[in-house]
Formats: C-alpha cells, sequence, structure tokens
C-alpha cells in the first residue's frame, strides 16, 4: 500500500481508493471498501482488469514482450537451466546452488514411483479416454494415499505435497499414455533426468531399451520452462480459486488441469496440428489460400497459433522456441508435409504486411504445437505436456495464497438482471 490514492466518483458519493504499488507494471486500486462504502460491485468479464492477489513470481509484460520469473529473464531460463532448477526458482524464491540442486533432484528422484494399487486405477479407464481426464483423476486420486499433507498451514506438508506431485506427474502422464496405445506400464528409472525418464517411460517397451536423444531431450526440457508459469492465467486463477477454500494441494492442481483442458488454454497447441491436418486433407487448400481466408473480415476462419492475447508484441516464449523447432525438425522429422506447411504459415507470418501490422507473430502453441508432434507425442498428449510444465507455477501460486495473510475464500459478485420477484404457481396450474 502506499500515500497515492484514487478517487472513484459515483452517483451515491465518492470513495478515496488507496493504491497497491508493483514492483514494476500496473499499479492497483484497492476497492474492498466498495459495496460496503457506496453498495456497487465492478463488473468484469473474465476479470481482464481486476487483480486477485499480489504476486512475486511472475512478470508479464504484453506490450514489450516479456516474461520474467522472479526477476529473471525467460530466455536465460530456458537457455541455461533444467525444469527442475526453474521448480526450485518458482517454490522458493532463488535458483538453487549446486548443492541444492543435487539435494532438490535427489529428493524428486525418490518419489516418482506410483503405488502398485494405481495399476487398477489406470486400467480402469476405456482404451479411449482422453489422457488429460486420466491425468486430472489420477492427480485427485493420489492424494487419497496422502491424506496426512491435506493441512495447508502446515509448510512441511505442504513441502510433500510439492515434491511429489512434481517428481510423479511424468509417471502419470506416461501411464495415462501407455494406457491409451495398449502397451505395458514401463516404471521410472532414478538413473536418468527428470526429462529423460519422462521420454523413457513414454517410449520405451520391456522388451528393449530407449536410447535418448540428446536433442530430443534439451527440447522438451524447454518445451517445459517455457510453460512453467504464467502468472495468472485461467488454470492458475482456478488452482488459486479452489485452495482459496483450503482445499488440499492434490485437488486444487487438478482443477487446474481441467481449467487447462479447454481449447481456449491449454488445447490450443492441439488445435494448431488439427488445423494443419485440415490443411493437408482438403486438395483444394494450399498456404496461399488459407492466409486469404484469414486476412478476410467476412470469413470467420483464423489461423491458430498466431497472435497472443497477452502479448502484443513477439511472444518471448515463441522466440525460443523457434530456434529449436528448426534444430528438431531437422533431427526428427525428415519429410513431414505437415510439418512444412507450418513452416510455410510461418514464413507469411514473419514477413506478410498484414501480420506484421496486426503483431500476428506465431505464438508458444504454434512452435510446442509442431514440436511435440516433431518428438514422436501424438495431438492428445500435448495438453498433458503442458500440464506437466505448469505444475510448479500452479504449486508456487497456490503456496503463495495459503501464505498470503489477505487471502480470503474467493466469491465473486454478480449484476442480477432476472426477475425480481414472482408469484409462485402450483403444479397443477402451470
Amino acid at each position: 500500500m502506499s500515500d497515492r490514492k484514487g478517487i472513484l466518483t459515483t452517483d451515491a458519493g465518492d470513495l478515496e481508493l488507496p493504491v497497491i504499488e508493483p514492483t514494476t507494471g500496473n499499479a492497483g486500486l484497492d476497492i474492498r471498501k466498495l459495496r460496503g462504502t457506496l453498495g456497487y460491485v465492478t463488473f468484469d468479464p473474465g476479470f481482464a482488469n481486476t487483480a486477485n492477489t499480489r504476486s512475486a513470481l511472475t512478470f508479464v509484460n504484453g506490450a514489450a514482450g516479456e516474461l520474467r520469473h522472479r526477476g529473471y529473464r525467460i530466455e536465460d531460463l530456458a537457455g541455461n537451466c533444467t525444469f527442475l532448477e526453474v521448480a526450485y526458482l518458482l517454490l522458493f524464491g532463488d535458483l538453487p546452488t549446486a548443492e541444492q540442486l543435487d539435494e532438490w533432484t535427489t529428493e524428486i528422484k525418490t518419489h516418482t514411483l506410483l503405488s502398485e494399487e494405481m495399476k487398477r486405477f489406470f486400467d480402469a479407464f476405456p482404451r479411449s479416454a482422453h489422457p488429460m481426464a486420466i491425468l486430472s483423476s489420477a492427480t485427485n486420486a493420489i492424494s487419497t494415499f496422502y491424506e496426512e499433507y491435506y493441512n495447508p498451514s502446515d509448510p512441511d506438508a505442504v513441502g510433500e505435497s510439492a515434491k511429489r506431485l512434481i517428481a510423479k506427474m511424468p509417471t502419470i502422464a506416461a501411464w495415462a499414455y501407455k494406457k491409451s496405445i495398449g502397451q505395458p506400464y514401463v516404471y521410472p528409472r532414478n538413473d536418468l533426468t527428470y526429462v529423460e525418464n519422462f521420454l523413457h517411460m513414454m517410449f520405451a517397451l520391456p522388451v528393449e531399451d530407449l536410447k535418448i536423444d540428446p536433442v530430443v531431450a534439451k527440447a522438451l526440457n524447454v518445451l517445459l520452462i517455457l510453460h512453467a508459469d504464467h502468472g495468472q492465467n485461467c488454470s492458475t486463477a482456478t488452482v488459486r480459486a479452489v485452495g482459496s477454500s483450503q482445499a488440499n494441494l492434490f485437488a486444487s492442481v487438478a482443477a487446474g488441469m481441467n481449467a487447462l483442458w479447454g481449447p481456449l488454454h491449454g488445447g490450443a497447441n492441439q488445435a494448431v496440428i488439427e488445423m494443419l491436418q485440415n490443411i493437408l486433407d482438403d486438395p483444394d487448400a494450399d498456404v496461399a489460400s488459407v492466409v486469404a481466408r484469414a486476412k478476410d473480415p467476412d470469413d470467420p476462419f483464423r489461423l491458430m497459433g498466431f497472435g497472443h492475447r497477452v502479448y502484443k508484441n513477439y511472444d518471448p516464449r515463441a522466440k525460443v522456441l523457434r530456434r529449436f523447432a528448426h534444430d528438431v525438425l531437422e533431427r526428427t522429422s525428415g519429410k513431414d508435409p505437415m510439418l512444412e506447411i507450418a513452416q510455410q504459415l510461418e514464413d507469411v507470418a514473419l514477413n506478410d504486411p498484414y501480420f506484421q501490422e496486426r503483431k500476428l507473430f506465431p505464438n508458444v502453441d504454434f512452435y510446442s504445437g509442431i514440436i511435440f508432434r516433431a518428438l514422436g507425442f501424438p495431438p492428445r498428449m500435448f495438453t498433458v505436456l503442458f500440464a506437466i510444465g505448469r505444475l510448479p507455477g500452479w504449486i508456487a501460486n497456490w503456496k503463495e495464497m495459503t501464505e498470503d495473510p489477505d487471502t480470503r475464500i474467493m466469491r465473486p459478485r454478480q449484476v442480477y438482471v432476472g426477475p425480481v420477484e414472482r408469484e409462485f404457481v402450483p403444479l397443477d396450474q402451470r
């Protein structure tokens, strides 16, 4: 809180609004006394202009195309860190020393196994089940093995819950995938890195070992880092909303996964691949005709993976991925006609004045979708991969919320527009 004040003038009177000062970015007007003093509430669909918290985790500057975690540029983190380093940063506030990272990594590795009883849980799903449905359900289910860690006000319980979620999520995700293709579940290996272990569980078979390409492992490590947190987006706000009721961390994260599943959020990278597939399957479509449709104001068609609601400049995550995308495609995809279309669309977006003037640059979903495909992941796993990456951000936000003395159970107001009062009519007279 600062000494600055804002004045809100209404027909019910004036209200002095204290200003909450940021370290950078938008200042906030404290409206907590608005309804009680003047009888008004604010109307803000989607809460696009409403800050529900003060956070020290992530700063997004959409106008300048900047993303920083705890003050560190995403470009520096993605280029120099492991995913577990960034998870440590988000959870504990600083990058770990070599000794701290070694201890943290070892602790994560000791919790990668799932209870054998969970096998029956996976077996109960139909083979056609979407991996995101299994992922969120299994996240809730594993909480039943750790009820002693439910207390959000116990720092040790929170820490143990966080370690188990980060450790077990790749195992859950890989087993969900194996279930969907009818292959045996592959157990984790503690001699591998976090990313290598996930690739091993995804693509290895009991009858043969898997040689993990370091280029593939590096690309996936970067992809996970780039998804680690992104401010108060839909899924993160959901985690905070559920956690504000003092629901345990497992339940709160599972709720966030379900929010992420939506095509306007985590499902966007899958939508990119589906769009490319539609272009490939349509004999009358090519890049030129698709771009012409995207420019036509009377055509509802839109190019998926271009532009961003927050970034009005080049998405900094997309800049990082663009370099990796070309390396990965050269290494893994050979002649994939769908990915060739993606590269042609990228060239148009980067060089066409229409796209340049409107800041419709390829975003993180565009590049992550084509990289995930090149790495061998099926489209239905894309949002699962997003969830693994976003997990540290969800946990860090939940932890920050539980430690904030200003936290209240989330209870948005509404502007009621229905009937005021109606006479009840018995059933036999309606």
